[in-house]
């Protein structure tokens, strides 16, 4: 077998010592543009974990690279002169030259030919090799010659950035945010080796024009860096090595080969240096291409579907993991403004794969201090510190016991829009079970209004009568709050129930009405276009509807305009493309969803809160901006509203969202720091721990769940059994049972705490 590596980077080079190391009789060659010597950048950074399969891949690269690096075991956030340090973070650092110059030997001692100062551009001169391996960086040469085969995407990501180096020595792995007159400036900071250290300067793009920087000039750079960050540097210099701005390019790829050539590191996929992840990923693929390899020797196109089979997913994860990074450096002015150890706990859990416990386990004393300062901010002051989810909020006259929140969920149980046993079950028993606050499925403001034929109403006084029913037995049994959406299914509705055809249209289905007359899908007919009389009688059916609902005992009223329902349609651009006074501009589009809650507002008692439920994105092209959210979030808060429930999406058939594991709290974090308004999120929320931590680091204030309190109407019990929380408001038929689920969850979370103990690498320091 013969190989030509283009471009003499970490992962290639790995790469290399991996299969010639495997396959002795295999000739390799690299070919690197510039010489042994070069390099650019100053230092990389490794996680224990990483170190931990470099030993066990290549003992020989191991130990010469263990014995170079820097090592620290701390994370250091520091803020205009105040700073905490968090324990229990195992990295490294070593030279990016130093890397380079160690693994060169190795590829010698293996007889792996090296060649430099080679012109890689041409790939004509390698084809009679078997593999071409591309690892000749992010601006790829061979990737761009074949980028259609690949699918190549490249985003330019909105902050700008600079490459630094100093002789300052740092004990940690250490943020420094510094604030200036045009906005915040973040220094990422790591020792790297003995009186060298690398500085990465960020800041937002508007930031950077203000303070006058210029892309090229790097003695203007370090004048005008070294001024800001004097405090930090303490007079040590900052050292440029063709040091310019960039915006950060964020690369994928449809294919990893075409032919005989494969992707590896930059060229195949970039990693926002804010999760220290880049020379990391193309080490880790470099031993997922080696593996492939050596598996299928004869066959390189099994060995490449093997290739991208085993790596893809894990890849497409640390990409994401690292765009939800860069996404809070992108907002960092927004989370400025919060107090100093919620500011630090946001910083630290950022990315998501981090969170309250797994702090905790690392520097209890970071946490209590996290937790300390929640609960002296919080709504509600409370003197006993416990959970973040335990703690009480307040909204107008409106008292939670905790900050959990049970989503709105159709059950499809209605008959004619009444409620049943069915329902008073329902809601019932998570009431019992602690939920803080109940908002109902969406209940229809007129028979029309209905999603399908087994949607609730309260547009009559039978159904009014039914939903008091439920009220009544939650306000007498617990102190569970109960809200009520009130909504209007708009183009969406008349279909059938979800079980028997996801929105597929019912046989006889009504006329429908619609900002615009686009039907949400082709098989759906063609809404209506509202007219200003429809818009009237609309209007009269939700403030009716809002009357109704607080003869009904409900403590609070959360307006649909989500997930391209009526008021929805009227809010995105892909769903309102009238002409007239109510389409066009985000103003626009907003006057008769806002109209429609300012009448609500009116006749519901002042004394109780109401919510408003938004699609922050709609996962489309062309579809609502960040901006308009802002704009749409603002004008509501205006109008009286007191919190917004931030969801994403459904707004069009062809939406492609990003889904996973918190994935929506980034907008409702965008909504309730820039507007300055309380949220609640929702999607993909599991356990307590996910709630903690999307509370303590301020993303939301209340944590609605949905399929996890379908699954289990004791949630609630089972997350206060395993942070061992007193509970107050169990039912005396009910408290029995804490004697059997106190001492359980406390074992299974003992159990748990010392499983993550012990997966965790133990230290690589030296």
């Amino acid at each position: 077998m013969k190989i030509a590596v283009i471009g003499g980077g970490p992962g290639g080079l790995y790469f290399s010592i991996l299969t010639k190391k495997a396959i002795p009789h295999c000739q390799i060659d690299i070919y690197e543009r510039n010489k042994p010597d070069d390099s650019f950048g100053f230092g990389v950074v490794f996680s224990d974990e990483t170190l931990g399969e470099f030993l066990k891949r290549d003992m020989q690269s191991y130990e010469l690279i263990r014995s170079q690096f820097a090592y620290w075991d701390d994370i250091i956030v520091a803020r205009d002169g105040q700073e905490v340090s968090i324990a229990g973070n195992g990295f490294c650092g070593c030279s990016r030259k130093t890397l380079l110059k160690l693994l060169h030997q190795r590829c010698r001692e293996e007889g792996v030919n090296l060649h430099f100062e080679q012109n890689i551009d041409d790939i004509s001169q390698y084809q009679d090799a078997d593999i071409i391996l591309a690892s000749d960086g992010i601006s790829s040469g061979i990737r761009t010659l074949y980028e259609k085969e690949f699918g190549t995407k490249i985003s330019l990501k909105k902050n700008r950035f600079v490459w630094l180096g100093s002789t300052k020595p740092l004990d940690a792995f250490t943020y420094f945010f510094r604030s200036t007159p045009h906005g915040t400036i973040v220094a990422h900071t790591y020792q790297y080796e003995a009186g060298m250290s690398t500085w990465i300067f960020e800041c937002s793009d508007e930031t950077w024009q203000k303070l006058g920087f210029e892309v090229t000039n790097e003695t203007d750079t370090i004048a005008k860096i070294s001024e800001i960050f004097a405090a930090e540097l303490d007079g040590h210099p900052l050292i440029s090595n063709k040091s310019h701005w960039r915006q950060f390019p964020h690369v994928t790829n449809e294919k990893w080969y075409h032919n005989n050539i494969v992707l590896l590191g930059d060229a195949k996929a970039t990693a926002h240096y804010s999760i220290g992840s880049g020379t990391k990923l193309a080490m880790d693929c470099a031993i997922g291409l080696s593996d492939a390899v050596i598996a299928h020797p004869n066959n390189v196109q099994a060995a490449f579907e093997q290739y991208d089979k085993t790596r893809r997913n894990t890849v497409e994860m640390i990409q994401y993991a690292a765009l939800v990074s860069l996404d809070w450096f992108e907002h960092m002015d927004r989370h400025m403004q919060h107090p100093f150890y919620q500011f630090a706990f946001g910083c630290m859990t950022r990315s998501k794969k981090v969170t309250f416990e797994n702090l905790r386990l690392r520097d209890k004393s970071f946490t209590d201090k996290v937790m300390t300062e929640f609960h002296q901010n919080a709504v509600i002051p409370s003197a006993v510190e416990g959970p973040a989810a335990f703690t009480q909020f307040k909204l107008r006259d409106l008292e939670l016991q905790n900050r959990i929140v049970m989503s709105a969920m159709g059950q499809y149980a209605a008959t004619e829009g009444k409620v049943s046993d069915w329902h008073l079950v329902h809601y019932g028993s998570r009431a019992t079970g602690g939920v803080g606050l109940i908002i109902t499925e969406m209940t229809a403001v007129s028979k029309t209004g209905r999603i399908t034929l087994g949607c609730a109403g309260i547009y009559t006084q039978e159904q009014l009568v039914d939903w008091r029913k439920i009220t009544d037995f939650i306000h007498h049994n617990t102190p569970t709050k109960i809200g009520i959406q009130l909504g209007h299914s708009g183009r969406k509705g008349a279909v059938k129930k979800p079980w028997d055809g996801n929105n597929e249209p019912i046989d006889l289905p009504w006329d429908l009405l619609s900002a615009s007359p686009i039907p949400f899908h082709e098989k759906m007919p063609i809404p209506k276009e509202m007219s200003l009389e429809d818009m009237d009688l609309i209007s009269e059916q939700f403030v009716q509807a809002t009357k109704n609902a607080d003869q009904a005992g409900f403590d609070l009223i959360e307006l649909q305009a989500h997930h391209g329902f009526l008021l929805a349609s009227f809010l995105s651009p892909l769903t309102n493309i009238r002409t007239d006074e109510f389409g066009g501009s985000a103003e626009n589009r907003l006057k008769f969803p806002i109209h429609v809650f300012t009448e609500m507002r009116k006749v519901f008692p002042t004394h109780k809160p109401m919510s408003v439920r938004i699609s922050a994105s709609d996962w489309a092209e062309n579809g609502i901006t960040e901006e308009e959210v802002i704009t749409i979030a603002t004008a509501f808060k205006n109008a009286g509203a007191d919190i917004i429930n931030v969801s994403t999406g459904n707004t069009v058939a062809h939406q492609k969202p990003q889904v996973g594991r918190m994935w929506q709290t980034p907008f409702s974090d965008a909504v309730k720091n820039t507007v300055d308004i309380p949220t609640i999120t929702a999607g993909y929320i599991q356990d307590i721990d996910q709630i903690n931590t999307i509370l303590l680091n301020g993303r939301a204030d209340l944590v609605a769940l949905g399929r996890p309190l379908l699954a289990d109407a004791n949630f609630v019990r089972n997350a206060q059994a395993y942070e061992q929380f007193e509970a107050t408001d169990i039912p005396n038929s009910y408290k029995a049972g804490s004697s059997h689920l106190y001492p359980l969850k406390a074992a299974e979370r003992k159990q748990t705490e010392s499983m993550k103990k012990a997966l965790k690498p133990k230290s690589n320091k030296i």
